[in-house]
């Protein structure tokens, strides 16, 4: 049983942010000050992504570790009380999290996905070092498998 009204309940859940929230903005300037130009919550793309580098073709998702269901995580312990409509909630959106991210891959999208635990400040910076090698080693591996030769695409070798 919830120990709230269902009223109080709505507006709590009403100030729940789902976009500009504190780790999407800090990897959002992080990766600026890295010199990448982004997109950000595109909605004509499924699951309407957190950041799309489209030079990159790549996307990055920072997901809450409570409600993404981040495995293993303290965080996304579920409460103590009203145990079935949490795990319906929490299973219902690792489900859609799941088809978005196969609907991406399926329009040739590389997705990466952040959980906002790993960006306490104790791990931060190597999560997002680590992050910006998982966007270029994309980008190189896809122009390696496009046959692509970059600026000397044009020439011939024998």
């Amino acid at each position: 049983m919830d120990t709230f009204s269902k009223t109080k309940r709505s507006y709590i859940m009403s100030k729940v942010s789902g976009k500009d929230t504190t780790p999407e903005i800090l990897v959002r300037r992080y990766l600026f000050s890295k010199g990448f130009r982004y997109r950000k919550n595109v909605t004509d793309l499924p699951g309407k992504p957190d950041i799309v580098l489209p030079k990159y073709k790549t996307i990055v998702f920072i997901h809450g570790c409570f409600w993404h269901g981040h495995e293993g995580c303290e965080a996304a312990k579920l409460p103590a009380t009203n145990i079935e409509y949490w795990t319906k909630k929490v299973s219902s959106n690792i489900n859609r999290d799941f088809k978005n991210v196969q609907a991406l891959q399926i329009l040739g999208w590389n997705v990466i996905a952040v959980w906002e635990c790993e960006l306490k400040t104790a791990y931060r910076k190597k999560r997002l070092d680590v992050l910006l090698q998982e966007i270029i080693n994309q980008k190189n591996s896809s122009r390696l498998a496009s046959g692509s030769r970059g600026k000397y695409e044009n020439l011939r070798f024998s």
